[in-house]
């Protein structure tokens, strides 16, 4: 767990916004004359979700707001912050992208570091952030893996978008959280390569040219014909809609993609690596 000078730098303003609404409502709770047990009684959430969420140390689902606001008879003053609940549970250098990557109908993700979030599994995405520098706390940590694994929910949308993955070699030979965490992730990536709309290949250590050493990036394409890229580098991150720029990126991502593997050469590939760990 971090310091209270850590938690003071890595808060930021959906941070503060969850504390507000925390205030807000055990306001709203108080105005009602309930205390947060009689609260938790009947909304069906327990004291300590309760008293957490008012602490702003825990992300309400947005059912809970609305069984909270007509409990407290807010009048829909939680219900309208909903959306915004929402947004805070990602840091800030990523808000934008994540709700722009919701709603796309295509994804390109060349991903050089570790596994993409979109595909990381909840042991693999904790250790992940349990190594963060500095030090998150556990209060932030477990913000931002419900946030991450929020964003999965992608995969099983009706209208599936369009997705594809190269990732290297090194990263899924990298045990982080462990050699149980990886064998679970590597066996998460192969069921995920396997759906229709998902294509992933492996770029090989043993390549002699590579397109990508410039570093990872995220090709979005909205159901509004936009094409955006993404790009983040040390909590740096910065949503490129300029078209030259993404262009570039997108020529960048078709010359990795032709150096990779095949997606079948990859699944294959991903078997074998699962078969050694």
């Amino acid at each position: 767990m971090g310091t209270e000078a850590e938690d003071d730098r890595h808060e930021d303003s959906g941070t503060a916004f969850l504390r507000c609404f925390g205030r807000q409502m055990k306001l709203a709770r108080e105005g009602a004359g309930l205390t947060q047990t009689e609260l938790g009684d009947r909304v069906g959430y327990g004291e300590g979700l309760v008293a957490s969420v008012e602490q702003g140390r825990r992300i309400p689902k947005p059912e809970m707001i609305d069984a909270v606001d007509d409990a407290v008879g807010a009048g829909g003053m939680l219900r309208a912050m909903k959306e915004e609940v929402a947004r805070a549970r990602y840091p800030g250098f990523f808000r934008d992208a994540a709700r722009l990557e919701a709603d796309a109908v295509e994804l390109h993700v060349y991903a050089n570091h570790a596994v993409p979030g979109l595909l990381q599994t909840e042991e693999y995405a904790r250790a992940v952030f349990a190594m963060w520098r500095p030090l998150l706390s556990k209060e932030i940590i477990e913000q931002r893996l419900a946030a991450r694994l929020a964003r999965q929910a992608i995969f099983s949308r009706k209208a599936a978008p369009l997705m594809s993955f190269v990732i290297e070699e090194s990263v899924l030979r990298r045990p982080i959280g462990g050699p149980d965490v990886l064998r679970g992730q590597i066996e998460h990536l192969l069921l995920i390569g396997h759906q229709r709309n998902v294509e992933m290949q492996v770029m090989p250590t043993d390549r002699d040219e590579h397109a990508g050493l410039a570093g990872p990036f995220t090709l979005i394409h909205t159901k509004e014909r936009r094409r955006i890229a993404y790009t983040e580098v040390q909590s740096d991150s910065r949503l490129h809609t300029e078209p030259k720029k993404v262009q570039d990126l997108e020529a960048t991502y078709g010359i990795i993609r032709a150096q990779a593997l095949t997606p079948r050469e990859s699944l294959v590939f991903i078997e074998k690596l699962l078969g050694e760990a």
